[in-house]
């Protein structure tokens, strides 16, 4: 039976909890809760592990910090023996709209730090992705303090169907495969 890593990308601490950084930790939350489990700390973060329809999962939020995301990736891979296809990374993306999705089978890192960590320590680009728009609204130079940033209250509003529209993709992504989950939630 395939085994499946989820990997929510984020900070530790509440100082970070709703930037929009952390989108991939609360996408995590929402798969956890939905399935009626939670967190516990564990080596490189904070674990959970479940059954989906017989499949096992292992969810990570990385306590790394975001740019150092890739030694938990590997650590989490090596010792729950799970292929690098079975692996699946949540981020964020600036170069989507807020709130939307986009599954890929692989690709390369877009200038995101922690994807990039994460592709130098597994020393592969070949795992899928879940990227959350978090949109681009912010004046030159002020990249990094809309992305650390939080969430505006319109935003806040949306995100909880967003929440649970991602983990429904990455569920989908587990039982159904990564075409379908692309062709059921790309663009959503």
């Amino acid at each position: 039976m395939n085994k499946y890593l989820i990997v929510g990308l984020g900070n530790p601490g509440e100082k970070y909890r709703y930037s929009r950084h952390n989108i991939g930790f609360l996408i995590a939350d929402e798969l956890v809760r939905k399935q009626e489990q939670t967190f516990s700390a564990s080596n490189f973060g904070q674990l959970a592990q479940f059954k989906y329809r017989a499949r096992p999962v292992t969810v990570l939020k990385p306590d790394t910090y975001m740019n150092l995301s890739g030694d938990a990736v590997r650590f989490w891979m090596q010792k729950e023996q799970i292929s690098v296809e079975n692996v699946f990374v949540i981020s964020d993306d600036l170069n989507l709209p807020f709130g939307t999705i986009r599954i890929r089978r692989k690709g390369s890192d877009g200038g995101h730090n922690g994807l990039k960590d994460i592709q130098a320590k597994i020393q592969n680009q070949n795992y899928p992705r879940l990227r959350f728009g978090i949109g681009n609204e912010f004046s030159a130079g002020h990249q990094i303090d809309f992305v650390l940033g939080m969430w505006s209250e319109d935003e806040m509003k949306l995100l909880p169907e967003r929440l649970d529209t991602a983990s429904n993709a990455v569920l989908s992504f587990v039982f159904d495969g990564i075409a379908n989950a692309m062709n059921n939630f790309n663009g959503k």
